[in-house]
C-alpha cells in the first residue's frame, strides 16, 4: 500500500493469470486526470463521495452508489468534498468479460453500461466480495465463481435486452456437473481456474456454476475446499503435522486450513489431531 503527506493511500492488486485488477483507495488531495481504461471497470464508493465527469455530464458517487465505466469511457475524478472518499475498483479485460457473457442470453455484444454510476445495493455487496476474495487467501476458482456473479449482476444494466442466463438442457446440464466434479476430485489440490472447470465440464464459466450449484447445492469452490478438508482431516488422523497438511491439500497456509477445518468441524486441525493422537 502506498501513502503520501497527506494522508491519501492506494492499494492495488493484479491477477498473474488473467487481465483482472483491484484497487482500494482513500483520496482527499488527488485529483484523477483525464483518462480512460482498456478494461470495462466496476467500482463501489464505501465512504464519502466522489465526483467526475463522464459522457459529457457531471456524477457523484456516494456511499454504496456504484460506477461502471466501459473500456475506453473518458473520466477523472475528484473529492467532492473536504472530507474525502474511500472506494474500491475492479478492472476486468474486454475479452475476458466476453467469456463470462458467452453463458448468458440476451445481451448486447459488446455489453454497453448504460449510466457510469447506479444504485444496485446487490452489485456494490458483490463488489465487495469480489475485491475480498482477489486480495485475500481465496483460490483462484473461488475468485472466478465471484467474478461471474458479479458479471452477471452489472449486466442487468447493459443496453439493449436484459441480459438473463442462458440454459442448459436438464440432461447436459447433469453431465456438465458430473464431469465437474469427477475433474474436481481428481485434481482438488491443485490451484484450479474457472476456465479450467469450463473445459471440463464442456460448457461456459457461468453455466458449468450453475449446473454444478443445481445438481450438488455447492458452488465449485465450495466442493473443491470439502475435498480439501476430508483429505487434511485424514491426513492430520494419520499423524501428519499440520503446517506439512495444509500444503498438501492445497490451503495457503496452516492459519487458512485452521480457519476452515474449525468452520467445517467445530474445532482446530491441531486439537483433532491430538485426540486421535494424545500425547504427540
Amino acid at each position: 500500500m502506498s501513502q503520501d503527506s497527506a494522508g491519501d493511500w492506494a492499494s492495488y492488486w493484479r491477477s498473474p493469470d488473467e487481465p483482472v485488477e483491484a484497487m482500494r483507495a482513500r483520496f482527499r488531495s488527488h485529483v484523477y486526470h483525464r483518462h480512460s481504461h482498456e478494461t470495462y471497470s466496476f467500482g463501489v464508493t464505501e465512504a464519502g463521495a466522489q465526483a467526475f465527469t463522464c459522457r459529457g455530464a457531471r456524477h457523484v458517487s456516494s456511499a454504496g452508489r456504484v460506477m461502471a465505466f466501459n473500456s475506453d469511457d473518458p473520466h477523472d475524478g475528484w473529492a467532492a468534498d473536504s472530507g474525502g472518499f474511500t472506494y474500491l475498483m475492479i478492472h476486468i479485460g474486454p475479452a475476458l468479460m466476453a467469456d463470462m457473457l458467452a453463458g448468458m442470453a440476451g445481451r448486447a455484444a459488446p455489453p454497453l453500461f448504460t449510466s457510469p454510476v447506479l444504485d444496485d445495493a446487490g452489485l456494490g455487496t458483490g463488489l465487495r466480495r469480489l475485491y475480498a476474495a482477489l486480495t485475500g487467501p481465496a483460490g483462484p476458482l473461488e475468485q472466478a465463481e465471484q467474478l461471474c456473479r458479479v458479471v452477471a449482476m452489472a449486466s442487468r444494466h447493459t443496453a439493449g435486452r436484459r441480459v438473463v442466463p442462458a440454459t442448459l438442457t436438464a440432461r447436459d446440464s447433469a453431465a456438465a456437473a458430473q464431469r465437474v466434479r469427477a475433474f474436481l476430485e481428481e485434481n482438488y489440490p491443485a490451484s484450479v481456474t474457472g476456465g479450467d472447470v469450463a473445459t471440463a465440464a464442456g460448457a461456459s464459466r457461468y453455466a458449468a456454476y450453475r449446473s454444478f450449484r443445481a445438481r450438488y447445492g455447492l458452488s465449485p469452490s465450495e466442493y473443491q475446499r470439502g475435498l480439501r478438508l476430508r483429505a487434511a482431516r485424514r491426513a492430520l488422523a494419520r499423524g501428519a503435522g499440520v503446517a506439512e497438511v495444509a500444503a498438501q491439500t492445497g490451503f495457503a497456509d496452516q492459519a487458512h486450513l485452521t480457519r476452515w477445518f474449525r468452520r467445517w468441524y467445530g474445532i482446530t486441525p491441531g486439537a483433532y489431531r491430538a485426540a486421535v493422537h494424545p500425547g504427540r
